[in-house]
C-alpha cells in the first residue's frame, strides 16, 4: 500500500439479531434501547460512521463527524451521507410514534444541500422530526447542522406505515 493509500476497517452485529430483539417493542422503545447499546446498531451505521443521539416521540437526532472516506470526486462530502443521515433522522422520528407490530419504509425523499461538508466542517447532526402521521402515512422533516447551528442540508420525506389492521389493533 503507498503511503496515499488509507484504509478503515468496521465490524458489526447480526442485523437480524437486532430486528428479533424490536419485534416485541414499540418503535421508541426500539430507538432507546438502540441508544442504550441493549440493540446492536444497524450495519449502515457503522459503514458510514454514524450514531443515533437522542429520541424523544417524534423526534430523532444522529450525529457524525464527516471524514476523508466520505468525499467524492470533487473533493468535498458525498451528498448520499448527509441524505443517509437526514433519512435516518425523519425514518426514526417516525419509527418512534409506532406501536408495537408496526413498520415504516421511506415512499419518497427530498433533499436540499445548501453548503458543502469537508472533513474541516466538524461534528453534524441530523435533527428529524414528524409533522404529520396519518393511518398509513407519516410525514417528516429534517436539518443537517454543525455545532453552532450553521444549516448544511434539510429535507422531507413521506413514510409508508406497514403491519396489518389487526397488528395495529393488538398494539395499541
Amino acid at each position: 500500500m503507498s503511503q496515499s493509500q488509507r484504509s478503515i476497517t468496521i465490524q458489526w452485529d447480526d442485523p437480524m439479531a437486532a430486528f428479533a430483539a424490536g419485534k416485541g417493542l414499540s418503535g421508541l422503545q426500539y430507538m432507546e434501547k438502540l441508544i442504550a447499546g441493549e440493540i446492536a446498531p444497524p450495519p449502515i451505521m457503522k459503514l458510514i460512521g454514524y450514531e443515533l443521539v437522542e429520541v424523544a416521540p417524534g423526534h430523532a437526532v444522529f450525529g457524525t463527524t464527516p471524514a476523508e472516506q466520505h468525499y467524492n470526486p470533487i473533493g468535498v462530502v458525498h451528498g448520499g451521507i448527509a441524505m443517509t443521515l437526514l433519512d435516518s433522522a425523519m425514518g426514526c422520528a417516525v419509527h418512534t410514534m409506532l406501536p408495537r407490530g408496526m413498520g415504516y419504509t421511506t415512499l419518497e425523499a427530498k433533499i436540499n444541500l445548501v453548503r458543502a461538508i469537508t472533513r474541516d466542517t466538524g461534528r453534524l447532526r441530523a435533527i428529524g422530526k414528524v409533522i404529520h402521521q396519518g393511518r398509513s402515512t407519516a410525514t417528516a422533516e429534517a436539518r443537517l447542522e454543525d455545532a453552532t447551528g450553521k444549516l448544511y442540508a434539510h429535507s422531507t420525506t413521506t413514510c409508508i406505515l406497514v403491519g396489518t389492521p389487526a397488528e395495529r389493533v393488538a398494539a395499541a
